[in-house]
């Protein structure tokens, strides 16, 4: 016990004798997923990864101890690290290779995101290529996940343009002011506010070098007019300078988080507080098909009706093949979603919103509602439930938040008054009035059409099971529902390595279970 307090431990097990083989691979279990990850990463390229000098690994091993810690709910790179010291697959992964550290695989998870979905779309290509994907029906659906950010550190457009209305005030009546004691003649514009600010800021600069003013602060000290207006103008420019920037972070977004600017406040499922508190969180968007993750998406938009689109052109580049249906819930239903599958030779099965609230007898008892009314195609009238017709009177346009400009029909009733019915049809003082997309409801009735068919039934009980199913299998089994990174490019490689784990755990599965080139779950 003399030796007990020294720093290495080694010699304390002298008469143990090592019982591990040499070749750690006799360990593992031949049909362990280990195996199958290896052999995948392998034989796909990496001709796209320049490795510089802070990365001196072998990048088919950086790439296989990160998708296999996402295959075993180990995200942080601190954990991977220690199961490479520990864990005998982590170990064998390494064929002998020094342990690397946490900040190696962090920089590599980092800096090589176009790299890795590159990687991602080989894996589903090399998939389709053994019959596993079979690019016939693509089931598309979208979950919220909470970003890495603090979650009081928003910032929301409506309380940014009211304090941008209150400093624009402050600025008119400083220039006033300005123009009175220094003799300018400044004229206040808001676009140019920033630009008027700074000139100021550099006249008052020159008079203070001229005027050899000594500026000073702290408790009995009494500053000169001229500092007091020069530190005003740097506090009006310093808060309009960063109105400026939360304006141009937004977009078309209505907040954002500061610790994390990509990230938007959205209102999560997981509610545990019970009051409908917003977290900032991203969109996440997958494509499924016979049970593997074929494409993803990371969005700040907190709807999925304009995802569909740019999510659809991302698969068309990133895919060697073109799916033939579109499977998606009700949240992905327009017009210029609709006209771009017509477009571009998709067939729709996409829910109509109003699919399952026609099924309701309270809907149906609503007589001012379009759907309830009968309708004259070859005059172009509805009829309302008294037997008056609505005839239209102009066409207009609406333009979306996406920007698409959509043609809508008024119609206007022939006259209401008298009617018995009007209290419940419709709460204008004037004639009921109908404005319809004719465009979109053709579009809409030809996908219900799709659905109710016995195909389109097993397709939107395959999007239940496949595409939901997915995010239940990373939020539930992979306990993955707060991403480690922040900013849209570093939580995309994290979707896609989540992905590439999915996929990888999913042929593995298929495979044991003798299930393979099963692309749907048959109705019972």
């Amino acid at each position: 016990m003399n030796n007990l307090t020294q720093k290495k431990y080694n010699s304390f097990q002298e008469s143990m004798q090592v019982v591990l083989p040499l070749n750690l691979g006799l360990v593992i279990s031949a049909d362990d997923s280990v195996r199958l990850l290896s052999h995948i990463i392998d034989n796909i390229s990496i001709r796209r990864f320049v490795v510089g000098r802070n990365i001196r690994r072998s990048v088919r091993t950086m790439l296989k101890l990160l998708i296999y810690g996402y295959m075993n709910k180990t995200y942080s790179s601190r954990q991977i690290e220690t199961l490479c010291k520990r864990d005998i697959n982590f170990m064998w992964l390494l064929n002998g290779e020094k342990v690397p550290d946490h900040n190696t695989i962090a920089r590599f998870r980092k800096n090589f995101p176009d790299e890795i979905t590159d990687v991602f779309y080989q894996v589903v290509n090399a998939l389709s290529e053994v019959g596993e994907i079979d690019f016939e029906n693509v089931f598309i659906d979208g979950t919220k996940l909470e970003a890495n950010a603090n979650r009081y550190s928003f910032v929301w457009k409506g309380a940014n343009d009211k304090l941008m209305e209150k400093l624009f005030l402050k600025i008119e009546k400083y220039i006033e002011r300005i123009n009175l004691t220094y003799c300018m003649e400044l004229v206040f514009e808001r676009q140019k506010a920033t630009e008027i600010l700074e000139n100021i800021r550099a006249s008052l600069s020159q008079l203070v070098a001229f005027n050899s003013v000594k500026f000073v602060s702290g408790k009995g000290k009494h500053k000169t007019l001229l500092q007091k207006d020069y530190e005003i103008c740097c506090d009006l420019l310093e808060k309009q300078t960063k109105y400026n920037a939360y304006n141009a972070t937004f977009g078309n977004r209505r907040s954002f988080s500061k610790t994390d600017k990509d990230a938007t406040f959205m209102r999560m499922k997981e509610d545990h507080m019970k009051n409908g508190q917003l977290k900032a969180a991203y969109n996440i968007q997958l494509a499924v098909n016979s049970g593997y993750i074929v494409g993803n998406m990371a969005c700040s938009d907190r709807n999925d009706v304009n995802a569909l689109i740019p999510f659809l052109k991302t698969l068309s580049r990133s895919l060697r093949k073109k799916f033939h249906n579109i499977v998606a819930d009700a949240g992905y239903e327009s017009e210029e979603a609709y006209g771009f599958l017509q477009e571009h030779g998709y067939t729709s099965y996409i829910k109509p919103q109003n699919y399952e609230k026609k099924k309701t007898k309270a809907f149906k008892q609503q007589i001012g509602r379009r759907e309830n009314m009968s309708y004259d195609a070859l005059n172009d009238i509805y009829i309302c439930h008294n037997g008056r017709k609505l005839s239209p009177i102009y066409q207009g346009k609406k333009v979306t938040s996406s920007g698409y400009e959509q043609i809508t029909t008024k119609y206007r009733c022939e006259s209401c008054s008298n009617c018995l019915f009007k209290i419940k049809c419709t709460k204008a003082k004037r004639e009921k009035e109908l404005e319809v997309s004719k465009k979109f409801e053709a579009l809409r009735e030809q996908s219900f059409h799709n659905i109710i068919s016995e195909k389109g039934i097993e397709l939107r009980t395959n999007r239940s099971i496949q595409a939901e199913g997915a995010f239940a299998v990373l939020k539930e089994d992979y306990g993955f529902r707060r991403f480690m990174l922040r900013g849209i490019k570093n939580i995309t490689t994290e979707v896609n390595l989540l992905s590439l784990a999915y996929n990888i755990s999913k042929l593995h599965i298929k495979i044991q279970n003798s299930r393979l080139q099963t692309h749907l779950h048959q109705l019972e």
